[in-house]
Formats: structure tokens, C-alpha cells, sequence
């Protein structure tokens, strides 16, 4: 599909859009973006349009998308006037919900509105890193391979990262269990 948009097929960049739209809004939306979550997500598409020259051949589209994504959502925090409180961050994400199917997200589905909201806060008290890693790979459901890519680390650094991420987390709630039967162990 690449091939086609470098060809000029404008129709051909519109279905990437279309296909990747819900999942760069929910990166967006678990990354802080809050109420911004569409103005990062479209400018994060321009700016993927502008830079298809240096999209690797072969490459997954998603994670490197993905990639754009985070760094848009970075920016906008960063310059924001204000930090988003925790409630506001917690009702972008709820909105973003609707986009996605429930089948599609299994792990935010599944959580009560409190428990949620326990883990969003639990989260919040991560390190950036700590942060990205938990929210690639399992609020995006993105693999260790795609989670690698879209953050620019080596898979040794993911799951060096992902662990003490989750080791940190079981210390900030210890009473929140994982769903029996997820696919944690690769």
C-alpha cells in the first residue's frame, strides 16, 4: 500500500488512515493526549504523509505510525498551559473507547470503571519509559517484535523494561490480577 501511496494513489494513504485511525486515537488517548487525541492523531498522519520517504521497504506500517504518534502526544503535553488531571485523562480514554470493539481491546474492557481507573493512576506513577512499554504492549495489544519497533528499542530493552514495568505495578496494586488465559507469555 505504500508502494501505491509513493506512486501517487492519494486514495491508497486514505485507507491507511481509515484502517489505523482507532488505534493512533487510543495510543493517543493512553499516552495523555486527553482532549487533543484528534489533533495529535491528525497531525501525526500529516506528519507520517510528509515522511513516507524514509519508511523503510517491508516495514510494518502500525508501529512506526505508532512511533509518530507518541512523539506528537509528547509534544502536546509537553506544551500544554496545564497538566491533564487524572480525571480528564481517564474520560479522553473512556471516549476513545467506543472506536475500538471490545473484542479488540480485551484488557480495558474487561476492567471495572474502578479498576480502571486504579490502574491508569498506578500508571501515571511509572517512569516515561516504564509507561510507553505498558501501554504498547498492552493497553495497544501490540507485540514484543512491534512494540520493539514503534519505540526505537531492542527486544532486550522491551522485555528488560516490560518486566520491571509490571513488577512495579504488582507493588502499586497488589490486589489487581491479570485475566486467566491472556496471552502474557510469548
Amino acid at each position: 500500500m505504500i508502494a501505491r501511496v509513493r506512486a501517487g494513489e492519494p486514495e491508497a494513504y486514505a485507507e491507511l488512515v481509515v484502517a489505523h485511525t482507532g488505534i493512533a486515537l487510543r495510543a493517543a488517548a493512553a499516552l495523555g493526549a486527553g482532549a487533543d487525541a484528534e489533533d495529535v492523531v491528525q497531525q501525526a498522519f500529516v506528519k507520517a504523509y510528509c515522511a513516507l520517504g524514509t519508511f523503510r521497504d517491508g516495514a510494518a506500517f502500525k508501529p512506526w505510525l505508532l512511533s509518530i504518534v507518541a512523539n506528537e502526544t509528547r509534544n502536546t503535553v509537553r506544551t500544554a498551559a496545564r497538566q491533564r488531571s487524572l480525571a480528564g485523562r481517564e474520560a479522553s480514554f473512556a471516549e476513545a473507547e467506543p472506536l475500538i470493539p471490545e473484542s479488540a481491546d480485551p484488557a480495558v474492557a474487561t476492567l471495572k470503571t474502578e479498576r480502571r481507573a486504579a490502574l491508569l493512576s498506578a500508571l501515571e506513577q511509572l517512569s516515561e519509559d516504564h509507561r510507553l512499554v505498558v501501554t504498547y504492549r498492552y493497553l495497544l495489544e501490540m507485540d514484543e517484535p512491534e512494540t520493539a519497533q514503534a519505540l526505537g528499542w531492542p527486544r532486550g530493552t522491551v522485555k528488560s523494561r516490560l518486566n520491571r514495568a509490571l513488577k512495579k505495578l504488582g507493588r502499586l496494586l497488589p490486589d489487581f490480577r491479570p485475566r486467566e488465559g491472556g496471552d502474557e507469555d510469548e
